[in-house]
């Protein structure tokens, strides 16, 4: 007896298997693809009809919420709301996952008054939910079903509803949460974007969440980066070519500006300015006889990611960070690189 269950699951694991043809592993991957992906057309246009209208108003009550965003969900709708959750916090809209199963062990001791809690349940009868239905229902805190089921124990409960389109699921035996979770991701991401843009959530705001790696490096200002000060490498209009080079080879950055009387930057002189008159008596000169006109230039409250595509595109090491059409400070390309950027 026991044997035949270990070959059982064997079987059901894939122990022994044989090679997998690749026309047969696309058509699988295609077919998966286009059954979420006519979920999701499903859901928009669902959304252009009594969706929409619901969709809306629980936009407008959780923007009139003084707590946060409870997100709860039983199997693979647990692990998407944990992930929704995710999204509304780094956008602006705090909230975080309570699991169904801990709130009855305490956890249901996480969500306020002043909260409001979105339940992820497909069929709308996930029966861990009764304790979180009834204790939202006894304390009045408002009640947000995601189901497909509107005549379920949930949705009856809800105080508001989000109904989603009844979908074929992409797995072929229709047991399997495949197109239903592809759905509810999209309508938690649909949600929090909206609180985003209802909020006015800025560039700013993201990155005050998002301070580690390359998002973060990318969410920085040039402000943040920039040289200023004695380290800002620049002369006066009219300075002697041996001024210029000093002032160059002290700030170690392989350029200088060069501004007028008023503080204007009117210049620059490159490396590659060096070199292209470097046989034209430099020595002799002026640096307006040497520098190139109208130089490349960014605000100081520009993201760095934008910095490093002027200079990527235009290919250039160096822009001067302007304020009021006068130069604050420059940026090299090695001090976007050092914030992790790339």
């Amino acid at each position: 007896m026991q044997i035949a269950k270990r070959q059982g699951l064997n079987k059901a694991h894939g122990a022994v298997r044989a090679a997998v043809p690749v026309n047969s592993a696309r058509s699988s991957a295609l077919r998966t693809i286009e059954t979420e992906r006519a979920g999701l057309a499903a859901l928009s246009e669902a959304l252009a009809g009594d969706l929409g209208m619901a969709f809306a108003a629980v936009v407008d009550r959780i923007g009139r919420l003084k707590g946060r965003v409870i997100v709860s969900g039983m199997g693979k709708s647990g692990h998407i709301g944990k992930k929704i959750a995710a999204t509304f916090a780094s956008t602006g809209t705090p909230a975080f996952f309570v699991h169904p199963s801990e709130a009855s062990h305490g956890d249901l001791g996480m969500i306020t008054t002043d909260d409001a809690v979105i339940a992820l349940s497909w069929s709308g009868e996930t029966r861990e939910f009764g304790d979180i239905i009834d204790y939202a229902t006894r304390f009045n805190v408002p009640l947000i079903a995601v189901t497909s089921a509107p005549s379920s124990t949930l949705a009856k409960a809800a105080d508001h509803c989000l109904i989603l389109p009844k979908v074929e699921e992409a797995c072929p035996n229709g047991q399997a949460p495949t197109t239903s979770s592809v759905m509810i991701l999209a309508l938690g991401d649909a949600l929090a974007m909206a609180m985003l843009e209802w909020r006015g959530f800025t560039a700013e705001d993201f990155r005050v969440f998002h301070p580690g790696g390359k998002l973060g490096a990318a969410l920085k200002f040039v402000r943040d980066v920039m040289r200023t000060g004695d380290a800002m490498p620049v002369v006066l209009a009219g300075s002697p070519m041996p001024d210029v080079i000093r002032e160059m080879s002290s700030k170690g950055i392989g350029s200088v500006g060069v501004i007028d009387a008023a503080g204007a930057l009117v210049g620059i002189v490159t490396d590659g300015d060096l070199r292209r008159h470097i046989a034209d008596d430099l020595m002799a000169k002026r640096v307006d006889d040497v520098m190139s006109r109208s130089p490349r230039v960014i605000r100081t409250d520009a993201l760095v990611s934008e910095a490093m595509e002027v200079l990527d595109s235009r290919r250039i090491t160096v822009l001067f960070a302007m304020e009021n059409d006068r130069p604050v400070g420059v940026v090299h390309m090695l001090d976007l690189i050092n914030t992790g950027l790339v």
